[in-house]
């Protein structure tokens, strides 16, 4: 199958990154202080890298920060500030909430800045270099990722160098496999979740997501020949011996969890093209959820 639009965002993604680590500190004052009590929301990968970003916010020491689809806001609950993300800025749950939450400081992460949701935050930080022509989100939402983390000081360069890394790493290899469940600790658990929807939106494929921990706690009972468990990031000790056991495939690379993210997304484009699938043009999927 040719190159299609999710291969080129794909590749893209080391220098729209190191585009996003610059804009972070032009939109510094729009993101959140140190101290705030923060609530992140979004949909589906929007809300996974929400999960991820919060975690990390946290462990860095800068105040509470809980994640939330964005239909599951709690609405009695106070926060310092709200940050949404959304590609589209059409999402209607997204819009809904901001339009619900007036007057109160929100921020909108973007690459659409003429939008619904723009109109209806108090602030917009907009990432039209991260923008997609592909329904199947990868580069605005670890483009939004890499700028959330570039405020906590993240190495930015050095995480798209491993980016670069992550685009040369082998993935034709694990095509045949007939299930994937991805594995991983801390803020990397909301990119498992992320690297799981991928192969299913882009390749109908079965795959799963759990914490590292956790997984040994009754989903290694599928493991089994012909399957993979794909760790995002370092994994417990002695989880890749059990996985052995099993028969399955243990598969981790030494990166970045959000490097590998990369790497999972490849996957996901290498699996739909070995089933005869387009994975610009996903079964059931439109670029943005919008309810009438």
């Amino acid at each position: 199958m040719p190159s299609t639009f999710v291969d080129a965002e794909i590749a893209s993604q080391p220098q729209v990154w190191r585009q996003a680590g610059a804009l972070a500190r032009e939109v510094a004052d729009s993101l959140p202080a140190p101290g705030e009590r923060v609530a992140v929301v979004g949909c589906g990968t929007s809300w996974f890298i929400a999960m991820s970003y919060a975690v990390l916010r946290e462990q860095a020491g800068h105040g509470v920060t809980d994640a939330f689809a964005g239909s599951e806001y709690p609405t009695t609950r106070e926060y310092d500030r709200v940050v949404a993300i959304s590609r589209s800025g059409t999402t209607t749950e997204i819009v809904d909430l901001l339009h619900a939450l007036d007057g109160r400081a929100t921020t909108l992460i973007t690459a659409v800045p003429d939008s619904p949701a723009a109109d209806a935050a108090a602030t917009t930080i907009a990432l039209p270099f991260a923008d997609e022509q592909s329904v199947v989100q990868t580069r605005f939402a670890t483009s939004g990722l890499t700028l959330l983390r570039a405020h906590l000081g993240a190495d930015v360069e050095e995480l798209a160098r491993q980016a670069e890394v992550a685009l040369e790493i082998p993935v034709d290899e694990f095509v045949s496999a007939d299930q994937c469940t991805f594995v991983g600790t801390g803020w990397a658990v909301g990119l498992t979740f992320e690297a799981a929807l991928k192969t299913r939106e882009a390749a109908q494929f079965w795959s799963e997501s759990y914490p590292a921990m956790d997984y040994r706690h009754g989903p290694i009972a599928i493991a089994q020949p012909g399957r993979l468990v794909w760790s995002l990031g370092p994994a417990p000790v002695g989880l890749d011996g059990e996985v052995a056991q099993t028969g399955a495939t243990f598969v981790s690379h030494d990166l970045d969890p959000q490097a590998g993210l990369i790497v999972a997304q490849r996957f996901a484009v290498a699996l739909a093209k070995a089933r005869g699938l387009d994975p610009d043009h996903p079964r059931s999927l439109t670029r943005s959820v919008i309810l009438t």
